[in-house]
C-alpha cells in the first residue's frame, strides 16, 4: 500500500483587522477553520482555494499570494495533511448562497479572539497561518505552477 498525504488548500483573508473563518461541525465537535478543503482531481491549487472559499463562506476570493505550505499530522485520526495556504482579497459576497454541509457560519474574528480559544481550532495550522500572515509572509503565486497535459 502506498501512503499519501491529504492535499488541502486554505484561504487566509484579513479585512479591517479580522480574519474570515468558518465554524463547522466536525467529528471532534464544532470548530473553527479557515475556508479550506481538499484538492479535487484535475484542479489547480489556486482554483481549489477559490472554490472552497465560495462553497464554505459565499465570498468570492481572489488569491494574490502563497502564504506557505504546511504539513500537519493529526494524531487522533492518523491522517497527514499537506496544506497550501493562500492570501488575497474578497471581491464579492452572495448572502443568499447556501453554505456547504456541516458549515454553521462564516465569521470574522480578530487574532486575539482566535488566540483565546485554540481548543476550538480545527488544527494548530489555523493560528499558525494567521501568525505567518501577520509576520508579513507572502510568496508570489508564480511559485505554484499547474501543468496541464
Amino acid at each position: 500500500m502506498v501512503w499519501k498525504p491529504n492535499v488541502t488548500v486554505a484561504a487566509v483573508i484579513e479585512r479591517d483587522g479580522r480574519f474570515l473563518l468558518v465554524e463547522e461541525d466536525t467529528a471532534h465537535g464544532r470548530l473553527f477553520n479557515q475556508p479550506a478543503g481538499h484538492l479535487e482531481s484535475g484542479e489547480s491549487l489556486v482554483r481549489a482555494v477559490e472554490r472552497e472559499t465560495l462553497e464554505e463562506t459565499a465570498y468570492t476570493f481572489e488569491p494574490e499570494a502563497l502564504l506557505g505550505v504546511y504539513q500537519y499530522h493529526h494524531p487522533g485520526d492518523d491522517v497527514t495533511y499537506l496544506r497550501f495556504a493562500f492570501t488575497g482579497r474578497i471581491t464579492a459576497h452572495d448572502a443568499g448562497r447556501a453554505l456547504d454541509k456541516g458549515i454553521v457560519r462564516a465569521a470574522w474574528l480578530t487574532p486575539d479572539e482566535m488566540r483565546r480559544e485554540p481548543a476550538r481550532h480545527r488544527s494548530p495550522l489555523v493560528m499558525r497561518c494567521v501568525e505567518d500572515y501577520l509576520a508579513g509572509r507572502r510568496y508570489p503565486l508564480e511559485l505554484v505552477h499547474h501543468h496541464r497535459a
